[in-house]
């Protein structure tokens, strides 16, 4: 037997017992220490150990995160200091809003065909739906709050210009539900950036108002603050829920400045071999900077909506 032979961990089998917790259900993956418990055990590391460093943590929201039945999940993450910087989609703001304002994501809608649910006036996402109806409640309460927000901050030209951040900002302030992660995320000071606002219902409707009021998104507006937030924080880190816009954003910020991002989780499906960003390791990122070799880091390859409320769980479980 050679005596220098290295000890290596075994792979511990999973054991729940009767009276398992959430903090027992996390420890058992750690130990088991692969596949994708091994990396959701891992994840919650990383992201308890950001919270305790004080990283300034930015968090990406993309795909369909509020129809899965996430929306509260963030809210609680925003509330909880889990969250100091968003970047999202339109789409994931529009949803939120749509519940907000008393829409519905509904469920076990029976039908034959899409174009069945589309003379019913239903929209499908996967086997989510939205009616039309939560669309006009959009609608009618997303008006008033434009001509608000255009009463008290058009300038002396009679135009706005504003950021998205600033835009959600001022939606968020006007907002009546205490679940809407844009409500608290205005209530914490969380800035919510949305470069692709105009990919989005929520767009459409800015560009509707567009029509007979003179506004406009300041783009580069929230290019330069979202950079001095990642310049000015001391350590950062990003949770990415998905990839596309928000993914990249996110991880450009901090390539102006001259530190790169400190902790990096991320869970997608998406595969490496398109070379899309959705897709692409987090170890790819460090040729870019983004990321370093002494980065903490973990991709989950996993269904976000299986494995977001684990890591939620367990991260606030390890620090209260």
């Amino acid at each position: 037997m050679n005596k220098d032979k290295k000890e290596y961990p075994k792979v511990k089998p999973i054991d729940l017992k009767d009276d398992y917790s959430i903090e027992n259900l996390i420890e058992e993956f750690q130990q088991s220490g692969v596949f994708g418990p091994g990396r959701v055990g891992k994840a919650v590391d990383i992201y308890a150990k950001m919270i305790k460093e004080k990283a300034v943590i930015f968090l990406g929201l993309a795909g369909a995160l509020v129809p899965g039945g996430m929306r509260q999940i963030i809210t609680e993450m925003i509330r909880k200091e889990m969250v100091h910087v968003i970047v999202s989609t339109g789409a994931n703001i529009t949803h939120d809003i749509i519940e907000a304002v008393g829409g519905k994501h509904l469920r076990q809608i029976p039908y034959k065909s899409d174009k069945e649910l589309r003379e019913k006036s239903i929209d499908r996402i996967y086997d989510a739906f939205v009616d039309d109806e939560s669309f006009m409640k959009l609608e009618d309460n997303l008006r008033p709050i434009f001509e608000d927000i255009w009463n008290n901050h058009k300038d002396e030209n009679n135009s706005l210009t504003l950021p998205s951040y600033k835009w959600l900002e001022l939606i968020g302030e006007r907002i009546n539900d205490k679940n809407s992660f844009v409500r608290t995320a205005y209530e914490k000071k969380v800035p919510i950036f949305v470069p692709a606002i105009s990919d989005s219902i929520l767009g459409l409707h800015m560009w509707l108002f567009s029509q007979t009021h003179k506004i406009l998104i300041d783009d580069l507006a929230d290019l330069g603050k979202v950079q001095q937030l990642a310049w000015d924080a001391n350590k950062a880190g990003t949770l990415f829920l998905g990839g596309g816009v928000p993914k990249n954003y996110i991880f450009q910020s901090r390539l102006m400045s001259p530190k790169s991002f400190d902790y990096a989780i991320q869970i997608t499906m998406d595969r490496v071999e398109t070379g899309g960003l959705s897709g692409a390791s987090l170890e790819e990122a460090i040729s870019w900077g983004k990321v370093d070799e002494e980065s903490s880091m973990v991709t989950v390859i996993a269904d976000i909506t299986l494995v977001l409320p684990l890591i939620y769980a367990g991260t606030l479980a390890k620090t209260k």
